[in-house]
């Protein structure tokens, strides 16, 4: 863990951190505590700062949470844009998705699982608000799916009759499902085997 910046301050002014750091202990606190179940004090420990720091960085906790969402989006969960952007076909991209995730949601030292397939699905309903932020934060990973898809589409690689949205939301379904069971123990070769069943049926789609 990279330790922060704890050097004597002036009485009076708000102890000076790195945001970025402050953002990666944050964002644990959040992924292993949830949103609801993370206190400004478990926040604040995490950091290794005050919670008049806090405010005045990132202005309120549900403000902190959206920013550690960003903040995880691009670094541990960037896997998913890397593996879609970087094959030649949609069904390879896709299963390079599938087949990367079991790895990345069963990381050892890392908390299990995604943190936004698993982050902030029932809120009380003063939190509403971040219940939809993270419900949007999925509907653009299965937009990512979507588009690579109708890109393989376009492309000539996927047959004209796949049912391009049912597909993707099966990959997201499996997705989602493989972050969840890593939640409740299961290891990298069970979510592999998973995934290769999933990479079966996108290559059964594919071949028309």
């Amino acid at each position: 863990m990279i330790n922060l910046d704890t050097a004597p301050r002036r009485r009076g002014r708000p102890r000076e951190f790195d945001i970025e750091t402050a953002l990666i202990h944050a964002a644990e606190t959040f992924w292993r505590l949830g949103y609801e179940g993370a206190s400004i004090v478990d926040l604040t420990s995490a950091m290794g700062i005050t919670p008049q720091s806090l405010y005045g960085a990132f202005g309120s906790k549900a403000e902190l949470y959206k920013r550690s969402l960003s903040q995880y989006l691009e670094t541990a969960g960037a896997f998913a844009r890397e593996a879609l952007g970087q094959e030649p076909t949609a069904a390879r991209a896709v299963c390079r998705l599938l087949r990367a995730a079991p790895h990345e949601f069963c990381r050892p030292g890392s908390l299990p699982g995604c943190m936004v397939s698993t982050g902030a699905i029932a809120c009380a309903e003063e939190n509403a608000d971040i219940a939809a932020h993270v419900a949007s934060l999925r509907a653009q990973k299965l937009a990512q799916v979507r588009d690579r898809l109708e890109r393989g589409l376009a492309e000539g690689d996927v047959p004209p009759h796949t049912d391009i949205s049912a597909l993707a939301r099966f990959v997201q379904a499996v997705m989602l499902g493989m972050s969840l069971q890593a939640r409740d123990g299961a290891s990298e070769a069970e979510l592999a085997a998973v995934a290769e069943l999933a990479c079966a049926e996108v290559a059964r789609q594919a071949a028309g």
